[in-house]
C-alpha cells in the first residue's frame, strides 16, 4: 500500500483535494458547484487506471471528505471524527475501483453516475442501519437540480449531480484529444490536419461540445420539473425554541432546566395571544428532548407541560424522553401530543436510534475498551410505526432528528397520510459547528421530494419553516430563545417520488454494479485476446 501511495503521489494529492472540495459543497460553506467539479476530477484521476489504483484514489478522496464534513463531531472527540471518517471512506474504495473499471466502457459517464448511487445505497444501510450524511443530493439543495427530488427523491438528484460531473470529465478528455490531434496536424499535412498518424481534431471536438451541452441540459433539467406547492388548507402553528443553558455534550444541565425554558417561552406566547399581540395558533410544536424528564413518571414535568398547554389553549407536540413501559433500563425518544384538556395522548417513538449516541452496540465488550461510551447510560428502544399524529386540526408526520436523512422513514410517513412534516431535533450538542445547517438542507430536500411543508423544531436552533418548494421561509438563530409563528400549508397529493418509492435507487445501483461486472468480463476477454495474439506471433516466428 505504501509503495502504491508513493507511485500515485500526485494523483493521491489531487484526490485528497477533491475530497476537501466536495466537503466545501455542503453547509456551512454551501459551494454546491464544487460537487460537480469533485466528481469530474475523480473521474479523470481514475480513468484508465487499474481497479487497485482506482480503489486507492477513492480512499484518498473519501478520508479527507468525511473528515472535513463530519468535523462537528469534535465535540465528542477528534478520535470520533477520525474513526467515523475512516469507516465512511471505506465505501469510496469500491467506488474508486468501479470508476476505474467502467472508464474503459462505452458511455462511461453514465455507469460512473450509477456507481455513485450504488455507493450511497450501501452507505445508507450498513453498518447498524447506515449513515446517510454526505450524499451528493444534500449538497445540491441550492442548485437547479433540487426539483428532480419530486421525481425520484435524493437518489435521482445524486445521479444527476454525478452524471453532470462525469460528462464534464468526458468533455475534458475529448477536448484534450482534440488539442493533441490539432498539434499533430500542425506538424503534418492533410485535409483535416490529421495525417501525422491519428484522427483529426474535428471528431473529439464535437464529442467535447456534445458532452458539455449534455451536462448543461442535465443541470437545467430541474427547471422542467413542476413542484406541487398548492395548499388544500392551512393551519396556524407556533414553533417554540426555548434554548439551552450551555452547548456541548452536557447541554441538558440539571433536570427541568430545558423544560422550564420551553414552558416559559410558551407562557410568553400565551400572554401575547391574550393581549392581542399575537394570533392564537392552532397548535404548538416543541423540539426533541424539550422535556428532559419522563412526564409520565415525574409529576413536576407533567404539571409544567400541562400548565403551558392550558395557558396557550391548544395542543402541544412535546419532545420527551420516556422510560420504556415494559423493558427495564430502556428509554424511548418520543413526540407526544399534549391536549390542554385531556393531557398526554397519541405519541410517536423514534424508529432509528443513533448507534453509539442513543444506544451502544456490543455494549458489554466495547464499553470496556471505549470508556466514553459509558456516557450513554441507557439504550433507546426503537419504535415500530410511522409518526403520523393528529395534532389539533392538522395531521402531521413526526420525524425525529437524524431520521430526516433516511429516505424510507420520511417516505413511509408521508404515504401513511402526513399532510406536513415536523422534524423534532436536538442539535445543542453540535451548536455552532455547521451540523445544524447540514441537517436543515435535508429538510429542504424532503419538502420538495414529498411536496410537503417541513417544520424543523430545535431547542437551541436551527428551527425553521420550509415551504413545499424547498424555500426556507423562516429560521431562528442558534442559542437564542425564539418563537416562530406561521400559516403552514397542508397537502394531500403525493409526488411521483412518493409513489415509486425506492425503485429509482435500486435500478440505478444495480446498473452500476452490473456495469462493473461488464467491465470485468470485458477486461478478461481483452487480456485473453492479447495472450492469444502473442501466442500466434510466437508460432509464426
Amino acid at each position: 500500500m505504501a509503495r502504491l501511495a508513493r507511485r500515485e503521489a500526485w494523483r493521491t494529492a489531487l484526490a485528497a483535494g477533491c475530497g476537501v472540495a466536495l466537503a466545501a459543497a455542503f453547509p456551512p460553506y454551501g459551494l454546491w458547484p464544487l460537487s460537480f467539479a469533485a466528481v469530474a476530477v475523480i473521474a479523470l484521476l481514475t480513468r484508465g487506471r487499474t481497479a487497485r489504483q482506482g480503489a486507492w484514489l477513492g480512499f484518498a478522496m473519501g478520508l479527507p471528505f468525511f473528515f472535513v464534513l463530519l468535523k462537528w463531531l469534535h465535540v465528542v472527540g477528534w478520535d470520533a471524527v477520525s474513526g467515523l471518517a475512516l469507516i465512511e471512506s471505506l465505501f469510496f474504495v469500491p467506488l474508486g475501483a468501479g470508476l476505474a473499471a467502467t472508464s474503459r466502457l462505452p458511455l462511461w459517464p453514465l455507469w460512473g453516475a450509477c456507481l455513485w448511487v450504488a455507493e450511497e445505497w450501501a452507505r445508507d444501510r450498513i453498518p447498524f442501519g447506515g449513515f446517510p450524511w454526505g450524499r451528493l443530493a444534500f449538497a445540491n439543495t441550492g442548485s437547479p437540480l433540487l426539483p428532480l427530488a419530486a421525481l425520484g427523491g435524493a437518489p435521482l438528484v445524486t445521479f444527476a449531480v454525478a452524471l453532470t460531473g462525469a460528462l464534464l470529465a468526458a468533455a475534458a478528455v475529448a477536448g484534450a484529444a482534440a488539442v493533441a490531434a490539432r498539434r499533430r496536424g500542425s506538424r503534418g499535412s492533410g485535409a483535416d490536419g490529421g495525417a501525422a498518424g491519428g484522427p483529426g481534431p474535428a471528431r473529439p471536438a464535437l464529442t467535447a461540445a456534445a458532452a458539455t451541452a449534455l451536462a448543461a441540459a442535465v443541470t437545467a433539467a430541474g427547471h422542467a420539473v413542476p413542484v406541487p406547492t398548492g395548499a388544500d388548507d392551512t393551519v396556524r402553528i407556533a414553533v417554540v425554541q426555548g434554548n439551552v443553558q450551555q452547548p456541548g455534550m452536557d447541554f441538558l444541565g440539571r433536570p427541568m432546566l430545558i423544560l422550564n425554558n420551553h414552558v416559559g417561552a410558551t407562557l410568553e406566547l400565551a400572554a401575547d395571544v391574550a393581549a392581542g399581540r399575537e394570533e392564537r395558533p392552532d397548535l404548538v410544536i416543541w423540539p426533541e428532548n424539550a422535556s428532559d424528564l419522563d412526564p409520565h413518571r415525574y409529576p413536576q414535568a407533567y404539571d409544567a407541560i400541562d400548565r403551558a398547554a392550558k395557558a396557550v389553549g391548544v395542543p402541544i407536540l412535546v419532545g420527551a424522553l420516556v422510560d420504556h413501559p415494559e423493558r427495564e433500563g430502556y428509554v424511548e425518544n418520543q413526540g407526544i401530543v399534549w391536549d390542554p384538556q385531556t393531557g398526554p395522548g397519541a405519541s410517536y417513538t423514534k424508529q432509528h436510534p443513533v448507534p453509539f449516541g442513543e444506544y451502544v452496540p456490543y455494549r458489554d465488550q466495547l464499553s470496556k475498551v471505549i470508556t466514553r461510551l459509558q456516557r450513554v447510560p441507557r439504550d433507546f428502544w426503537p419504535g415500530e410505526r410511522t409518526g403520523v399524529l393528529d395534532v389539533g386540526p392538522a395531521r402531521l408526520g413526526d420525524v425525529i432528528c437524524f431520521e430526516v436523512a433516511y429516505d424510507g422513514i420520511v417516505r413511509d410517513t408521508v404515504n401513511d397520510g402526513a399532510r406536513a412534516l415536523v422534524i423534532q431535533t436536538n442539535n445543542a450538542t453540535y451548536g455552532n459547528t455547521g451540523q445544524p445547517e447540514q441537517q436543515l438542507v435535508m429538510s429542504r430536500l424532503r419538502a420538495v421530494e414529498h411536496g410537503r411543508a417541513v417544520v424543523t423544531a430545535a431547542p437551541s436552533g436551527i428551527s425553521a419553516v420550509v415551504a413545499p418548494d424547498g424555500t426556507i421561509e423562516q429560521r431562528t438563530q442558534e442559542f437564542t430563545r425564539d418563537v416562530i409563528t406561521a400559516d403552514l400549508p397542508l397537502r394531500d397529493g403525493t409526488t411521483l417520488a412518493d409513489r415509486i418509492g425506492s425503485a429509482p435507487e435500486w435500478v440505478l445501483a444495480i446498473v452500476g454494479v452490473l456495469s462493473c461486472a461488464a467491465a470485468f468480463v470485458s477486461g478478461r476477454r481483452g487480456r485473453a485476446h492479447g495472450v492469444n495474439r502473442t501466442d500466434e506471433k510466437r508460432q509464426q516466428q
